[in-house]
């Protein structure tokens, strides 16, 4: 008999709103992953700490320092000057999109803005974008398959000496990107730390906004009047965008945690040393903090630092200015060029949802949408991330 591949690990999962506000930012809930180390490697893989060691599992003077030196990229000012970019990479994708009467919008779309919008973010050239997508691609996908380490440990290692490229090309050709900023700044990270911080920046910004814009887009075309009140009204768009966040959103659970000391909370005990885990979906849901938590409402007001979706406290998401950006564009352009979009099969043989031993995000694998149902329906329509990335 086979053995199961999945992990087993005693762990301790906050599920109320209030509760779980409080984990994300109590100091006793450790995200330094050398402080559990054996734990880490139990539920990542034991294979490459260099692209782990990152500010997401790190603590503070660490984590302190090096979110002040990345920050710049997401401010609010900076990100809202990329909004023409944005749209227009938004539609030049839907371009494309519409020259096929039927899309899998998560191929054609959902995963093309943002990897597209990230590579123009990094400064990564044309040319070097299919290779570079391709060995995040190979990481990604091996992470969490046991059968997979091997091909996940040289895949992690190229990725490395890529990236270790790209910065060394950036500092000897600056441009006006991001990374070009972070060379150029006062206060400096080392060669280690960029390269571990792309790599969480392009691994937690694409995928996460990606599977947000295919949640959402679902949401909406289960909900014919939730869009209609959007094509109504687009100034509602991002009102709307939080309110996916807190019904749907594309993570369900908290990064890792462990409890570096004892830690009481609603009167249960967690051990030091124990991981934890907060239900950011079941949180979101708590009928204590929202009224009819378990209906979509595109007009719900007051929701922007109240629902966990981009985190809370000192591990708050540094690019949320820039999916809720990316989330507005990509839906109100949805909605003005293909208004009657509808899916392509209302019994859910269009679309298929994440499964794995252990899911890190909510999301879909595929979603095929008519874009147009009054035109004449052509071949599904898959615009690659190659040939997005390189410029096709």
């Amino acid at each position: 008999m086979q053995a199961d591949p999945s992990p087993r690990i005693d762990t301790y999962l906050i599920t109320r709103h209030d509760d779980a506000r409080d984990a994300l930012s109590d100091p006793r809930l450790s995200k330094n992953m050398h402080g559990a180390i054996d734990t880490y490697h139990a539920v990542y893989g034991s294979f490459f700490d260099a692209l782990d060691d990152n500010v997401l599992f790190s603590d503070p003077p660490r984590h302190t320092r090096l979110r002040r030196i990345l920050r710049s990229a997401f401010t609010p000012r900076r990100v809202e000057q990329m909004r023409p970019r944005i749209t227009a990479i938004a539609e030049q994708i839907l371009r494309e999109c519409r020259t096929a009467g039927t899309v899998d919008l998560m191929a054609s779309f959902a995963f093309p803005l943002p990897v597209a919008v990230l590579c123009e973010l990094m400064g990564i050239p044309q040319e070097d974008r299919p290779e570079i997508l391709e060995q995040f691609a190979v990481v990604t996908r091996s992470r969490f398959d046991p059968s997979r380490r091997a091909e996940l440990k040289a895949a992690e290692e190229r990725l490395q000496h890529r990236l270790e490229r790209l910065i060394s090309d950036t500092r000897d050709h600056p441009s006006d990107s991001f990374l070009s900023d972070l060379l150029q700044a006062e206060e400096r990270l080392e060669d280690p730390e960029l390269v571990a911080s792309l790599w969480v920046l392009f691994f937690a910004g694409h995928k996460t906004t990606a599977y947000q814009i295919g949640n959402s887009v679902l949401n909406l075309l289960l909900r014919p009047d939730q869009a209609a009140m959007l094509r109504k009204d687009p100034a509602l768009v991002p009102r709307a965008v939080e309110e996916m966040l807190r019904f749907e959103g594309s993570v369900e659970t908290s990064t890792f945690r462990y409890a570096a000391q004892d830690a009481e909370i609603r009167g249960t005990l967690i051990p030091e040393g124990s991981l934890v885990q907060i239900a950011i979906s079941s949180a979101n849901r708590d009928p204590e903090k929202f009224d009819r938590p378990d209906e979509l409402d595109v007009t719900r007001e007051g929701l922007q630092g109240t629902h966990l979706g981009f985190g809370h406290g000192t591990h708050y998401c540094l690019g949320a200015p820039l999916a809720r950006l990316e989330l507005e564009i990509a839906l109100g352009c949805l909605l003005r060029e293909f208004p009657d979009m509808e899916l392509a099969d209302a019994q859910e043989t269009g679309r298929a949802w994440l499964k794995g031993p252990v899911p890190a995000f909510r999301g879909l694998e595929h979603l095929r949408i008519v874009l147009e149902p009054a035109r004449p329906d052509g071949d599904p329509g898959e615009a690659s991330l190659a040939s997005v990335a390189s410029g096709k």
